[in-house]
């Protein structure tokens, strides 16, 4: 996607060969900075500290950390030693072990001289098969924004409500719930899309809102409980999401806040989807409320802000009563009923287990 006009993907090979570089996304919106990983713990840092987030993006930097670690030594040891290190960074997100268990797969059989390389060569095929599918999860779900601008007529925007960040910035580029619109935005059809700022990181004030600007989106920022509202007054048209991990049965797990806004759209009938892409399913598990993992964050991200001075200096100050205790889970699960479709890269599938084995039969 376009960063100042010029197309960008969110983590690539340094030019020397010899690191990985990615957009640091601790520093959007107020700085573009990029940043060097070159050893393992460059790239788990980089993965826990979220310089890099997003499901895919995470999985993605997880199999460039893993050649960054097997080119300094290819034993059995390390790679174990990797493969369990990489994995402890972010428990939520099911493409990160994904992303490793197949970079093991690949390089186990090998003797450690190959490894190495092997390693690099999966790297770059996961990039790049990331950004397919993301571009098939545009595809797919265009005609249901095609639908809506045609039911509104001609001139009539179509209202889009996200939350937190599933653009390219969450992968290595198009993103999964943006998907659809870039490729709307990009058809010619009328889209507005509703930012949610999602508290506390701010994900889509400071990601979301930042992409969209750079691509010539048009978008509004709202406060998270502003949702609710706008829904009841008709003036979003669908929900359009991401995942972090999709059960086998339609269970879709994404920032906290998503639930809330699954509620509020099945009250106003809003139809509401998730953009899952493969390797974002999980399919050994089931009931996503009682069994997947959700990581609980600092909860200094909840009782501080950070912003920009009028003098551009970056600022951090406290936002709640010294003292006063803050909880901070980052991700909820919204159940499979709330679900109306899951847009994946082989076409709408309902939220069910046999919509999605329709789908992915093998």
């Amino acid at each position: 996607m376009n960063v100042l006009g010029r197309p960008t993907r969110t983590i690539w090979p340094s030019p020397d060969g010899a690191a990985v570089e990615i957009i640091d996304q601790t520093r959007l919106p107020h700085a573009f900075v990029t940043a060097r990983l070159s050893s393992l713990s460059d790239a788990a840092h980089a993965i826990s500290a979220m310089l890099v987030r997003g499901a895919p993006l995470i999985g993605a930097t997880a199999v460039w950390g893993m050649w960054l670690a097997l080119r300094a030594d290819a034993s059995d040891a390390a790679l174990a030693g990797a493969h369990a290190t990489l994995l402890a960074t972010r428990p939520t997100a099911v493409n990160l072990r994904w992303a490793l268990d197949r970079v093991r797969a690949r390089v186990a059989p090998l003797p450690p001289a190959r490894r190495a390389d092997a390693a690099r060569a999966l790297a770059v095929a996961v990039c790049d098969e990331d950004v397919a599918l993301n571009r098939a999860i545009g595809k797919a779900g265009l005609p249901l924004l095609q639908a809506i601008a045609a039911r509104r007529g001609a001139g009539q925007r179509v209202n889009v409500l996200t939350h937190c960040n599933a653009g390219w910035l969450a992968t290595v580029d198009v993103g999964t719930a943006t998907a659809p619109i870039y490729a709307a935005h990009d058809a010619g059809l009328p889209i507005h899309v509703w930012v949610d700022e999602t508290r506390p990181r701010n994900q889509g004030a400071s990601l979301t809102a930042w992409e969209l600007l750079n691509h010539g989106v048009p978008h509004t920022v709202i406060a998270d409980n502003a949702g609710g509202h706008l829904m009841q007054h008709g003036q979003v048209d669908i929900v359009i999401v991401g995942t972090d991990r999709t059960t086998a049965a339609g269970d879709v797990c994404n920032k906290i806040g998503t639930y809330l806004k699954a509620l509020a759209a099945r009250d106003n009938g809003v139809p509401f989807y998730a953009a899952v892409p493969s390797p974002s399913l999980d399919w050994t598990i089931r009931d996503g409320v009682r069994e997947i993992p959700i990581e609980e964050r600092s909860a200094r991200e909840v009782t501080h802000l950070s912003g920009r001075r009028a003098d551009g200096t970056i600022e951090t100050v406290g936002v709640v009563p010294e003292g006063s205790p803050a909880a901070n889970p980052a991700f909820d699960v919204t159940p499979a009923r709330l679900v109306t479709g899951l847009i994946t890269e082989r076409g709408v599938a309902e939220a069910s287990a046999t919509g999605l084995r329709r789908l992915f039969p093998e």
